[in-house]
């Protein structure tokens, strides 16, 4: 029989979530019935996620964006529905933002650049203090072949600002909201800077910088390692999985 605090306890230390500073409270943040057969991973925790892990049978539910972001908010509206439906129905959810965004092995950004067949990977881009992204080094090829492949890979459509190198051979990825971190990819003199979602900054940021800019969309590029997650779950434990996608070109 797997528990929920098995769960809790080998994903807290598997992340290493005390090591990592952020606003998201991530682990349990709704607790549930306390024992666990099916897990439904997922994105992005919201209502309609919550209703597919239901009609499936879930106990439990793992997200990459969570309901805590570090302020106290009155369980009203949108947010209390939210909470009540996954207490009236006992189902735990746990959330891990940024310990899955900067993970070396199973993380979105590490998962992104591997896709890549990429060489000396390691970290770049300082939010908050800490370092999520990562950067490295792939076979020179066109603009055009790496992104076919991160579009493959993410199963998206990206949207691609061309102004650096004709030849790819230094990328880097700061999925999701990443674009902010734009300015470490330049000063690293990197050909391509993956991401997710862009603003109408970044256009000239490319332009003056030189650089190569694909934007996978926020959703798109973080399923990757919610995947990961899922899979080093499935091998500890005894229980059922399932990815539930949310269909999010944004």
């Amino acid at each position: 029989m797997t528990t929920r605090e098995d769960v809790v306890s080998f994903v807290n230390d598997y992340l290493q979530i005390s090591a990592v500073p952020d606003s998201s409270l991530n682990g349990l943040q709704v607790e549930g019935r306390d024992t666990v057969r099916k897990i439904v991973f997922g994105v992005s925790a919201g209502l309609e996620l919550f209703k597919k892990a239901k009609a499936a049978g879930a106990d439990m539910i793992i997200v990459h964006h969570g309901l805590l972001w570090g302020k106290e908010q009155a369980l009203i509206g949108a947010f209390g529905r939210r909470v009540a439906f996954l207490l009236q129905n006992q189902i735990s959810l746990l959330g891990y933002h940024l310990p899955l965004d900067k993970h070396p092995k199973i993380g979105h950004n590490a998962l992104l650049l591997k896709s890549l067949k990429a060489k000396n990977i390691r970290p770049f881009a300082s939010y908050h203090g800490q370092e999520i992204g990562f950067w490295g080094q792939i076979k020179p090829q066109s603009l055009k072949s790496v992104v076919s492949q991160l579009e493959h890979t993410c199963q998206a459509q990206a949207l691609t600002l061309d102004f650096g190198e004709k030849k790819i051979s230094k990328v880097g990825v700061v999925s999701g909201g990443g674009w902010s971190m734009l300015p470490d990819a330049i000063n690293l003199g990197l050909d391509l800077f993956v991401t997710g979602s862009v603003d109408e900054p970044v256009q000239e940021m490319c332009r003056e910088g030189r650089i190569n800019c694909a934007a996978l969309g926020h959703y798109n590029s973080e399923k990757i390692g919610v995947l990961a997650l899922m899979k080093q779950v499935q091998s500890r434990f005894q229980v059922e999985v399932e990815f539930i996608d949310i269909k999010n070109p944004l």
